[in-house]
């Protein structure tokens, strides 16, 4: 515990995870409006999350009923195929210590493609 808080854990790992987090959220809401989705996207610190849903739920029953189930397994499907695991009960990443510019980068153009065939530009 104490190395990770020492070493991991630090005032400039969590700078560059929240960057990266907004990295992926302006990636995110770049493809979403560009390919008119009714999707959000929101970033709290190195967490972010889309939904199937202009406006993020307020509550769990909110989340709930804006679950897509269909289209969630194939943003999953459509990701991992693609070498991005997203996780598995959420359409959410968590930046760590480890996450790059490249892995972001990577995800945001696998997000595009599939907003493309989902979306009208």
């Amino acid at each position: 515990m104490r190395a990770t808080l020492e070493h991991v854990l630090t005032e400039q790992a969590f700078s560059r995870m929240i960057a990266l987090a907004e990295r992926w959220t302006d990636g995110v809401k770049a493809a979403i409006e560009r390919f008119q989705l009714p999707w959000e996207v929101q970033r709290l610190g190195a967490r972010a999350e889309y939904w199937f849903c202009p406006d993020p739920p307020r509550s769990g029953a909110e989340a709930a009923g804006a679950d897509d189930h269909e289209l969630a397994r194939f943003m999953h499907l459509y990701a991992l195929n693609r070498g991005v695991l997203l996780t598995p009960f959420h359409n959410m990443a968590l930046m760590c210590p480890a996450t790059t510019e490249e892995d972001v980068d990577l995800h945001s153009r696998v997000f595009e493609e599939a907003a493309a065939e989902l979306g009208t530009e």
